[in-house]
Order: C-alpha cells, then sequence, then structure tokens
C-alpha cells in the first residue's frame, strides 16, 4: 500500500516546508552540540520554541501547547518533512514525545501549565525515571517509595538508566505509593525537580565510550515532593505508564523507517555479498514503509490496530539492527574505529546517526528494547495476531 495525499493535505506539508525555509537556523549557530537526551543548546532552544510560536512543533498537539490540532495524516507529513531534510525533532526528545505529552493527557491545568507548556518552549528539559536496579523495564517491580506526609511525598529509592537526567530539570518519575495491593496496582507518578534536596545524579558512560554521558543511576535520600506534584490519580500510576509509552505509538515506526533510510544512504556496497545485503536493506525498508502506511491509514479511520504496531516495531528495529551489523561487518576493523564519521555532520540532526559504524551498531539495540522489548512485542504478535494460548 501508498499512501495518496489530497490537495488539502499537500497544502499542509507546504505550509511546512516554506516555514521551515524561512526558520531553519543558520548552520553557524549550530557549533555547539548536545551532550546527552536532556542537554539542549541555547540554538536548539530558540528553534524549540519558534516551532511551538507557529504551531509546528507537535501539529497534533492544541495551538496553546505547539500545535494546530492536526489529523494523524498531517502529523505524518509533519515528520516525514522533519526527516527528509534530516531535521532532529528535538534534543531532548523524552521530555517532548513522553513527558510533556503525559503531562497534557493526566495533569491538571497548572500542572500543564508550569511543566508541560515549559517542556515544549525549550525553556526546561525532563528525563524518566523509571528501570530500576534489579527490575530492569518491569515498572511493576519498582521499588522506590514516595509516602505521604503532611502536603508532600517522601521519596526513597534508586533508579537507573535515567537518560539525560544530570541535565534534566525535573524527571517523571514513576514511585511505589501502595505496597500492599498488588503490584500493579500502588504504584504514582510524580514530577521531581532535580535541584530537590536528596536527589543525586550520576552519569555513567555506555558501550560507545565512558564519555558517552547519556545515562544515569538516580538516588533519592529522604526528598520531599509536593504532593500537587502529582501526576494523575494516587496509585493510578500505571495507566499513566501505559499512556506514557503509547503516545506517539502509530507514527513510532517511522522512526525506524527515517534509520533504515540513513543506513542505506550511508552504507556503499562494493562486491556481490554488500549488493546482496543492500538489497535486502531496501526491501526492509520497502516493506517497513508499505506496512506503516497500511497501519497508518486503518488509524485515520478510527481503527487501533496494536498487534500491527507490534508487527511495525519488531520489523523496524531489527531492520535497523541488522543493516547495522552489516555495515559494521563491511567495512571490517576498520568499522571498530572510534570516534569516526560514516556521513556527513549534519547541523539540525542528531550527531549519534552520523558516528562510527560501530557506534552506529551499539546503539541499534535501543531500539529493540526501549517502547516495549521484541520479546514483548512478539508475545502480543502471538496472542492476537496468530491466536497462540498464553503459556
Amino acid at each position: 500500500m501508498q499512501l495518496t495525499f489530497d490537495a488539502e493535505l499537500e497544502a499542509f506539508r507546504q505550509e511546512f516546508a516554506a516555514f521551515l525555509d524561512e526558520h531553519v537556523p543558520p548552520e553557524a549557530e549550530t557549533v555547539e552540540r548536545a551532550r546527552s537526551s536532556s542537554d539542549m543548546p541555547e540554538w536548539a532552544r530558540r528553534w524549540q520554541r519558534v516551532q511551538f510560536d507557529h504551531g509546528w512543533l507537535l501539529p497534533g498537539n492544541p495551538p496553546e501547547f505547539g500545535g494546530r490540532n492536526a489529523s494523524i495524516l498531517q502529523q505524518y507529513v509533519h515528520l516525514r518533512e522533519l526527516s527528509r531534510r534530516r531535521i532532529y525533532h528535538s534534543f531532548n526528545p523524552q521530555g517532548l514525545g513522553i513527558i510533556a505529552a503525559s503531562i497534557l493527557s493526566f495533569g491538571t491545568e497548572e500542572q500543564k501549565q508550569e511543566w508541560a507548556a515549559k517542556i515544549l518552549r525549550g525553556e526546561i528539559t525532563a528525563s524518566l525515571g523509571m528501570s530500576e536496579p534489579g527490575a530492569g523495564s518491569d515498572l511493576a517491580s519498582l521499588r522506590t517509595r514516595a509516602v505521604p506526609e503532611g502536603d508532600d511525598f517522601v521519596v526513597n529509592g534508586q533508579k537507573i538508566w535515567t537518560s539525560g537526567a544530570h541535565d534534566a530539570d525535573v524527571l517523571l518519575t514513576f514511585v511505589r505509593t501502595d505496597p500492599d495491593v498488588p503490584k500493579h496496582k500502588g504504584i504514582s507518578v510524580l514530577l521531581i525537580p532535580t535541584d530537590l534536596p536528596g536527589v543525586t545524579r550520576r552519569p555513567f558512560g555506555s558501550i560507545c565510550g565512558k564519555d558517552d554521558l547519556d545515562f544515569n543511576e538516580v538516588f533519592f535520600d529522604d526528598v520531599r515532593v509536593p504532593a500537587a506534584n502529582l501526576v494523575g490519580p494516587l496509585n493510578g500510576g500505571w495507566g499513566v505508564a501505559s499512556g506514557s509509552l503509547g503516545h506517539e505509538r502509530n507514527l513510532l515506526w517511522l522512526g525506524f523507517a527515517d534509520r533504515l533510510q540513513d543506513l542505506i544512504a550511508d552504507f556503499h556496497p562494493t562486491g556481490p555479498l554488500d549488493r546482496d545485503r543492500y538489497a535486502t536493506m531496501l526491501m526492509d525498508a520497502k516493506a517497513l514503509n508499505l506496512m506503516g502506511s497500511s497501519a497508518l491509514a486503518r488509524a485515520a479511520a478510527g481503527k487501533n490496530d496494536v498487534a500491527a504496531l507490534s508487527v511495525l516495531k519488531v520489523l523496524g528495529s531489527e531492520a535497523v539492527q541488522t543493516a547495522s551489523e552489516v555495515a559494521l561487518d563491511t567495512a571490517g576493523v576498520g568499522g571498530l574505529g572510534h570516534p569516526a564519521q560514516t556521513a556527513p555532520a549534519l547541523p539540525l540532526d542528531n550527531d549519534n546517526f552520523s558516528t562510527s559504524w560501530f557506534e552506529r551498531y551499539a546503539r541499534s539495540f535501543a531500539g529493540t528494547i526501549a517502547g516495549g522489548t521484541s520479546e514483548v512485542q512478539r508475545n502480543i504478535i502471538a496472542e492476537r495476531v496468530l491466536g497462540l494460548p498464553r503459556s
């Protein structure tokens, strides 16, 4: 299937393209680069604010929150135009795509203005405090406690893998508020400013290098968090989590399609085996775009097909990982050289997408883990598509 657009949708695309032509910051302003997923250079903050003010940051949002009440197809066109120009949507991706969206869905009016609007305008940055030592991404097993005390919650515990926490102004944090009920029913969500006494953030290096400081371990020692910072209902954090990870789910596959297209553009086959592998990349990209277009058409018609989105998640994330491995393997020993450039450095793109083949391959594993692991997605496919029984 291939989507075709009517005159109204094409006019929407042209309007956005004209906005980009006029307002994209010049390369000379983009010399300072982001150091983590919650670090936004000043030029990136200004650029995000310009998009917000013109309704082009998240077109599906209402105008007061950086959008123009756009349809799902208009949102698709918007992201495609950014991708075509290799413009990274936001240098605080979790803040934009998960945290602000969660506050807008579950927060109070005061929280929307105090936190969501500021995140969207690039005035503050946010990270997601979910994973814990010994629990990983198993939210139901979290042990960080939040005990009501007067007008506050007193928080104690630890988070791990908290991307960008050392540069973030606030953490959307999942905590246990009732230990005496079934695990998934005793979870709540708090907005915890990182400058509160008792919050300690320790960044640590990744497989890409000891100086690749994005991951953090975060400690909470008797941190007093105002009760007004509770997002959603008390002990209703499971529903907030489902919403947090569900935002933009209909368009999640687009990110994988973009990364796969980047790999196709940057990988240059030299022999018969390389060309055969390159052909597989092209076929995977075509399949992903066709299946994604079909799912998008169903979403535009009001049909919620969760299982189809799981298929897209598995196909997209694993196709990117396979293509990255092929590129690294073809480069041989030279592909392990790090740091290195495997594509032109683009001023408005994420630098991680043009670095060494080793790093591009190593980073591909995040796609098969974040947003629901491939194993979880396969369980969904088995039960909802194939009709297999639960074991």
